[in-house]
């Protein structure tokens, strides 16, 4: 049996480096590094490296790096080339190019747990046939690794989550756990079954519990949003806030604005809002409008501080956007919430019932997605149309465990948004901006 020299010898999950990489582990980018130096001249080593810290790094930087990258993982084989040529596509945000490669990338060398790192490309791509493709790949790709490998039945956990199989998803996530109790893709896809579930303080205590485990853990403010979220869900506003104050910092404008607009709409009042001259300083840069959902989030920042002229202009210009999902989604999205800003429920009914399913086109993940229903059932009830808001959130009533939310949604009228605000938070540093989305490689 030839044994591979350390250095050319393939990376995967068996690598304890790489294993805190896909389970996302407050080590991760530690143990990136770390592996970088015990494996000098290997390239994937040297691209994960890239793809862990990409944000922080300028863009000469980044190609640099990983053009160096490629050329070692010429001595390699053809799965480390195509591997961080798969790292260059994602960390330019070439979703598309990327989901594209990904494809290719399976059939030659299944299950990578490497590569599936990278699945979010399918999800970020844009159309939503990139979605479901990516959620087939993903059972195809659980299937070939087989129940034993963490990674992929924490993946295929998320998907099926996604999918609106909260059952599956959960039993998925229970099983990765098992395997790993460390992994954060995992919990993640436990906490969006949990959401669909409406389990409260079960999901918070689990979420705590998990975390203080590992507090640096990379998806933390993210979990802790999930956190907040469900005690929306169970009627504890305090809580909420309290999480929405101490675990988001100023970057974190989309969950913040997620978590406030939901209170709002309940007729809570909101925790600290994302700061009004930050979110009109982020929607001027071009990183504002590269994705459709990022924008989205600024929208939900606008609301929040019903600032209706900008969520105005906001509107027409994604109105005038010759991107489909921003003319024909964004736009009606935006001037509805513009409409609810100042006080009049009917038009916005009439935008967003219009929308449809087309609400999906927005991006983002369900759990994400569900406050534009959340916009609706209150834009009715304050249009006088109770038993339509009682059927649109219908489902939600009858099948989760804790729903204060959704009755207060139903019955309690939500302070006008202009009255409702509180200081903002003084700007800090500016969300860095997405890279090209064009989807070519420069």
């Amino acid at each position: 049996m030839t044994v591979m020299p350390p250095m050319l010898a393939a990376l995967s999950a068996d690598d304890p480096a790489v294993a805190e990489w896909l389970a996302a582990t407050g080590r991760s980018t530690a143990a990136l590094q770390e592996l970088g130096q015990r494996r000098p001249g290997c390239g994937p080593a040297r691209a994960l490296v890239v793809l862990a810290d990409n944000e922080a790094l300028d863009d000469a930087t980044l190609r640099s790096e990983l053009v160096l990258a490629h050329r070692e993982a010429k001595e390699a084989g053809a799965r480390e080339q195509s591997l961080v040529y798969a790292i260059y596509l994602y960390t330019h945000r070439h979703y598309r190019a990327t989901a594209d490669h990904l494809i290719v990338h399976f059939a030659q060398f299944p299950a990578d747990e490497v590569a599936g790192s990278m699945l979010s490309a399918f999800a970020l791509a844009g159309p939503l046939e990139y979605r479901e493709h990516g959620h087939v790949l993903t059972e195809q790709q659980y299937a070939l690794a087989g129940p034993e490998s963490w990674p992929w039945a924490s993946w295929l956990a998320g998907a099926r989550a996604e999918q609106g199989r909260p059952d599956d998803a959960w039993a998925l996530a229970e099983h990765a756990l098992e395997l790993n109790p460390r992994s954060g893709p995992a919990v993640h896809a436990r906490a969006h079954a949990e959401h669909d579930h409406g389990t409260g303080p079960t999901c918070t205590a689990f979420i705590d519990t998990w975390l203080a485990a590992d507090p640096h853990a990379v998806q933390r403010r993210h979990l802790q949003w999930h956190a907040a979220l469900q005690s929306i869900a169970a009627g504890d506003f305090v809580d909420a806030r309290r999480r929405a104050d101490t675990e988001l910092h100023h970057g974190d404008v989309g969950m913040r604005s997620a978590t406030n607009w939901r209170l709002l709409l309940a007729g809570q009042t909101p925790a600290r809002t994302a700061g009004l001259d930050h979110i009109h300083r982020l929607l001027a840069e071009p990183g504002g409008w590269a994705e459709v959902f990022h924008t989205f989030q600024l929208a939900l920042g606008l609301a929040v501080a019903a600032d209706t002229d900008a969520l105005h202009a906001l509107a027409s210009r994604a109105a005038g956007d010759p991107r489909p999902d921003y003319a024909e989604v964004l736009a009606p999205v935006a001037l509805a919430l513009a409409h609810l800003t100042a006080g009049r429920p009917g038009p916005a009914v009439d935008l967003l019932t219009a929308l449809g399913d087309r609400t999906e086109r927005i991006g983002g993940v369900r759990v994400e997605r569900e406050i534009i229903q959340d916009t609706l059932a209150r834009a009715l009830i304050d249009a006088g149309q109770p038993q339509r808001a009682a059927h649109l959130l219908h489902h939600r009533t009858t099948t989760r465990r804790h729903h204060t939310y959704e009755n207060l949604l139903l019955t309690t009228p939500a302070p006008a948004a202009n009255t409702a605000r509180r200081p903002v938070v003084p700007p800090g540093d500016a969300v860095p901006a997405p890279r090209d989305h064009s989807g070519e490689v420069s």
